[in-house]
């Protein structure tokens, strides 16, 4: 039983309310003695520089520690009164001196703080069994690139003690290279071919984290848009939208209802001519010719015509689009864009 642990988590001092308290500085820490059960034993309380609080019950007749208060054993009406006493002490300096925080460890705390202020995300406590577990999503398209937790050591190859970590996304050779240096760690929880943990113990500096964090959120900020093409010889493209705002189109396994579809319409076109939402899919639909084969479609809705001369395929050719084979997931640069 770890009563300091369980009163002072995620909570931080604050020396001026130390002071108000009543707490003393000897120049090494904040100090305070205070009474139990009419004065037969005395809590005394030690606060350093780092806001790390320690404490001792000492039974004043003896002058010794009282440690029974400790033992998950020890349940008896007079050891449980003092257990009790000395919580509601703990419990009232926290209350009056201590801010609360969003995580354990200040470093945790700095990261949390970076990530509000870059990408305007807050953590989300979405465990009822793991109070302590945040994640940060993108908030356009819920992707997760970060996630703070806490957990023993033993479970990445260190001590016994409780560690804060941070997952965060990383490509393939990223890992590789990172995951036997100091302060990363082959992921826990997650893909180990596509996460990567920190310990948030300052053995690695913020700058590090920031950059990884970076790294990981641009992994996950890609756009739901894509590119798929559409042949004129097939179908009449050109006029498909003419009489309805929606139609029915072959679907690639990897697009979702919401994603943003540009349609690339071949020669005499050789340019994007709609921008068109997915409004549903996998609509089962038995079609077979010579040219084309469906077992299911999706159901676009146009947005937005280009004019023919606008999105040419020399104008996506200088965006790094070769070739126009297959429907193709556009990232975030190339999609902004697009109209």
């Amino acid at each position: 039983m770890d009563i300091i642990k369980d009163v002072f988590r995620k909570v931080k001092a604050d020396k001026k309310k130390l002071e108000a308290y009543g707490f003393e500085y000897d120049g090494k820490y904040y100090c305070l003695n205070k009474d139990l059960l009419d004065g037969e034993f005395e809590a005394r309380i030690r606060i350093n520089d780092k806001g790390q609080v320690s404490g001792k019950v000492i039974e004043k007749e003896l002058d010794e520690e009282y440690i029974n208060i400790y033992s998950d054993s020890q349940y008896g009406a007079f050891v449980g009164s003092i257990r009790q006493a000395y919580i509601e002490v703990l419990e009232d300096i926290r209350d009056h001196c201590f801010v609360k925080q969003t995580f354990n460890t200040p470093q945790g705390e700095r990261i949390a703080a970076y990530i509000l202020k870059q990408y305007g995300d807050k953590p989300e406590f979405l465990w009822s069994r793991y109070p302590d577990y945040g994640v940060f999503r993108d908030k356009c398209n819920g992707k997760w690139y970060g996630i703070i937790m806490n957990i023993i050591g033993t479970k990445i190859g260190l001590d016994k003690q409780e560690y804060e970590i941070l997952d965060v996304k990383a490509d393939p050779v990223t890992i590789a290279s990172l995951k036997e240096e100091k302060g990363f760690h082959e992921a826990y929880h997650m893909n180990k071919e596509k996460w990567l943990t920190i310990v948030l113990d300052g053995s690695l500096d913020d700058e590090i984290i920031r950059a990884m964090i970076d790294l990981s959120h641009d992994l996950v900020d890609v756009s739901d848009a894509w590119l798929i093409p559409a042949n004129p010889a097939y179908y009449d493209v050109a006029h498909c939208f003419d009489e309805k705002s929606s139609i029915l189109w072959k679907q690639s396994s990897d697009i979702h209802t919401g994603d943003i579809v540009y349609m690339y319409v071949a020669q005499p076109y050789s340019a994007i001519l709609y921008k068109c939402l997915c409004e549903e899919t996998d609509i089962p639909y038995e079609y077979q010719d010579k040219n084309v084969s469906m077992k299911r479609v999706m159901r676009i809705r146009l947005l937005k015509r280009f004019k023919e001369d606008k999105y040419t395929f020399e104008y996506l050719n200088s965006l790094g689009i070769k070739a126009i084979r297959g429907p193709r997931r556009l990232n975030k640069q190339i999609s902004d864009k697009l109209g």
